[in-house]
């Protein structure tokens, strides 16, 4: 809209070129998990089924991706999924979808900047195990973890208010160096005599059935490949045409898949699989690879694992500043949010919030931060949905019909069939971590924890409802998606 109804509507500068995008898509994808969790995730289901599983869960993510590539395609714009669940559908949804977004975001910033401690805790015990201050949930908190935490988060929010192009260009580097690493080990560890495909067998978990380990595993694919989603809450920035941005997801998700199977081979070649699973070790993988290869095997590891953590923690910070800040510029949330740096143009304001959220994570321990993740899971499957959805609506069989206009609708039925399946694969990740016979579901913990989100995400809607509800449709597809005209739907549903 704007001139019309006064409205000014904030830019962000275009400053991300496409091998940082990519980057940014990969390194949150994989994060700390594929260094950390390998040994966690082969127990009860075995190492063939981990990576049959994430497999799967790849290819049902590509499947997701494609929605996500029309979309930025046609509105490369931030807020990504927010934005998306406006255009297909209202308001009130796109909150829902920012909601737990920003949580899921958020969240992810803190597990990766909580994962840096407790790598140090395991190369460094006596540094880290100092000014215990109490125990939650079986897990003692360390004042000196907190520290790491608090330093290594405020690093990256200096880093992503100087701006989107320097977060960025780092991303590249820290995920150069993770990629050497992560072929690096897994070439040291099958030319070694002291390792041997045999400890990969029994391929399956003996207790478990196949199919189950395998389902397990494809369930986690939300929180296994969630950071391919941060391409489109930096589409405003792209310094280059948005077409190549569904290229830039599927290699970042090939890459993802290849490095999560190369470290479960690395950690189950080591020592027989089932013993580092059962044996209740801090991490199994560091382990493994310090047994095998000494010291220097377990340096590479630790600067991989490093990497990982930096480029999860940085690629999340992104996304959830630019959730918040697409949210406020969408009248959602209060216009503090949507405040841009005199100098960089970037977000500061949610870049911080967003930062000292997550630097009270560390405070309650681990097992809460775990609980609270695997919720959000939960909402990042929905947000899949709503995207899907979206493209679903946005797309068309064939021309036929009065409504139809060139301008906001595409002619492709093979995208529309994918972007239909693309709905299924999303409502199948629901069902498989909500169902409570699912070998994936949700602990009871985790269960309390989306119902005190939900519960606290109705009571800031209503709190906003009358603010959000004086604009109308138009004035906030101008602010939301920056279109002038919006004629996808006359009126919301």
């Amino acid at each position: 809209m704007s001139s019309d109804s006064g409205l000014t509507r904030k830019k962000l500068s275009k400053t991300l070129k496409p091998h940082w995008v990519w980057a940014i898509a990969l390194g949150s994808s994989i994060g700390w998990g594929s260094f950390v969790l390998p040994a966690d995730w082969m127990q009860g289901a075995g190492p063939l089924a981990v990576i049959l599983g994430l497999s799967i869960g790849a290819v049902l993510m590509a499947i997701i991706a494609i929605s996500y590539g029309v979309l930025i395609r046609n509105y490369p714009v931030s807020g990504g999924e927010f934005a998306y669940t406006f255009l297909g559908l209202n308001r009130v949804h796109a909150y829902i979808s920012g909601w737990f977004l920003t949580l899921g975001y958020i969240c992810i910033v803190a597990l990766n900047a909580t994962a840096f401690a407790l790598m140090l805790k395991f190369v460094f015990p006596d540094f880290i195990q100092n000014m215990k201050m109490y125990s939650i949930a079986e897990w003692d908190v360390y004042f000196t973890e907190v520290i790491v935490v608090t330093i290594l988060v405020a690093f990256f929010t200096y880093l992503n208010i100087k701006g989107s192009g320097l977060s960025g260009r780092m991303q590249f580097i820290f995920v150069m160096i993770l990629v050497v690493g992560v072929f690096g080990l897994t070439g040291l560890m099958t030319t070694n005599v002291d390792a041997s495909f045999s400890n990969m067998t029994p391929s399956f978990d003996p207790d478990v059935s196949p199919l189950a380990a395998v389902l397990a595993m494809v369930a986690i694919a939300p929180f296994a490949y969630v950071g391919f989603d941060n391409v489109p809450q930096a589409a405003e920035e792209f310094k280059f045409s948005a077409r190549k941005s569904l290229g830039l997801i599927m290699m970042a998700l090939l890459f993802a898949a290849i490095i999560y199977s190369l470290m479960i081979m690395t950690t189950a070649l080591g020592a027989p699989w089932q013993e580092t699973s059962n044996a209740g070790l801090q991490w199994g993988t560091g382990t493994v690879v310090e047994d095998v290869l000494g010291t220097g095997g377990l340096i590479i590891l630790v600067i991989a694992l490093s990497m990982g953590i930096f480029t999860g923690l940085n690629g999340f910070l992104i996304s959830a500043s630019r959730v918040l800040f697409a949210m406020a510029r969408g009248k959602v949330l209060p216009d503090v949010f949507s405040r841009l740096h005199s100098k960089h143009n970037t977000p500061y304001f949610a870049i911080i919030f967003a930062a000292l959220v997550a630097i009270i994570a560390p405070w309650f321990g681990r097992e809460v931060l775990g609980w609270i993740v695997n919720m959000s899971s939960v909402g990042v499957a929905i947000a899949y949905f709503y995207t899907c959805f979206t493209a679903y609506k946005l797309l068309k069989w064939n021309k036929d019909g009065a409504e139809f206009d060139e301008t906001l609708h595409i002619v492709s039925p093979g995208k529309k069939f994918i972007a239909m399946l693309g709905m299924v694969s999303s409502i199948g990740f629901l069902v498989l971590l909500l169902y409570p016979g699912s070998p994936a579901a949700l602990g009871a913990e985790s269960f309390w924890a989306l119902l005190i989100w939900i519960i606290l995400g109705l009571l800031f809607y209503l709190i906003r409802r009358k603010d959000l509800n004086s604009y109308d449709r138009e004035d906030l597809a101008y602010l939301i998606l920056g279109k002038d005209k919006f004629k996808l739907t006359d009126k919301e549903d």
